[in-house]
């Protein structure tokens, strides 16, 4: 698979993961694992770049007496996962043509 294309999905994959309650690294891990194997060292560049690009913000809050950061994802954010699926309904349209006579 093409490394950008890649990227753009892991992204998304990522904002999905904590669109509908705030997270922190190893949940976001644990909640994509049935769909999507990822590394922590995977998983926290994807967050570095979805915070400098305004699509998440960090609270660190203490846990069993360790700070822990948590995720929260922004309008930003939630644009960029409806911009994917308005983008992957034109990707499945492509697909169709192409494999139109594998049928």
């Amino acid at each position: 698979m093409d490394i950008q294309l890649k990227r753009g999905l892991l992204d998304v994959c990522v904002l999905a993961a904590i669109k509908n309650e705030d997270s922190y690294g190893y949940k976001i891990i644990k909640d994509m694992k049935p769909y999507i194997e990822m590394s922590e060292s995977t998983l926290y560049t994807i967050l570095k770049r979805l915070e400098l690009a305004g699509m998440l913000t960090v609270r660190t809050s203490e846990h069993d007496g360790r700070l822990r950061k948590y995720y929260h994802i922004t309008n930003a954010g939630l644009g960029r996962i409806q911009d994917f699926k308005n983008e992957w309904r034109e990707v499945m349209c492509i697909y169709q043509f192409v494999t139109k006579e594998d049928k």
